[in-house]
């Protein structure tokens, strides 16, 4: 499993809405991006957000990475600052 890991900085929560309602309405991943999971993360008080974008394989995850790349910015939630394409190591949850 690997993780693309995007963080945007001037994220307000109308942006974070508008990029909401998209994926909502796209029903999948855009075109192109053979992404398994999606997790959007807001901190509303800072103006950041950060999204984790799941991929199968490293290929994938290359795939889906030109796909975003070639996004036009005024689709993001805000001003992208950084990208990280992380190999998953450990994906636990606590036992009750």
């Amino acid at each position: 499993m690997h993780v693309r890991v995007v963080r945007f900085a001037d994220v307000t929560l109308a942006s974070v809405e508008a990029v909401l309602a998209r994926i909502e309405q796209a029903g999948g991943p855009p075109p192109g991006v053979p992404a398994t999971r999606l997790q959007v993360l807001f901190d509303e008080a800072q103006g950041t957000a950060v999204v984790l974008q799941f991929f199968d394989t490293a290929q994938d995850m290359s795939s889906g990475d030109e796909a975003f790349s070639a996004m036009d910015p005024s689709e993001t939630p805000g001003r992208r600052t950084s990208v990280d394409r992380c190999k998953l190591e450990l994906d636990r949850t606590a036992s009750s």
